[in-house]
């Protein structure tokens, strides 16, 4: 079984149509040490009034939450870290 740890970030889905470079975290969906499932919307933040769901890269469990509830992201902040199943 593998430990490694993943990031969770908003590289990939921060809406290219925006011209803010910041946004803020909403809702965390799971809390640390749950389990996610690859593509499951694990969070969201907002950027210009837009919500974004934030799916889990890969299997395992929340690990850590780096950025809590209204923190302030930006467009390559890393939200969390899964431990890889």
């Amino acid at each position: 079984m593998s430990q490694e740890r993943v990031a969770v970030d908003t590289a990939d889905v921060w809406p290219e149509d925006v011209d803010e470079d910041e946004g803020v975290v909403l809702n965390w969906f799971v809390s640390e040490g749950s389990h996610v499932t690859a593509g499951e919307a694990i969070c969201e933040f907002q950027v210009e009034k837009v919500s974004i769901d934030v799916p889990a890269p890969v299997d395992g469990t929340l690990d850590e939450i780096a950025l809590a509830e209204d923190a302030v992201v930006d467009h390559d902040a890393t939200l969390g870290w899964i431990r890889q199943d």
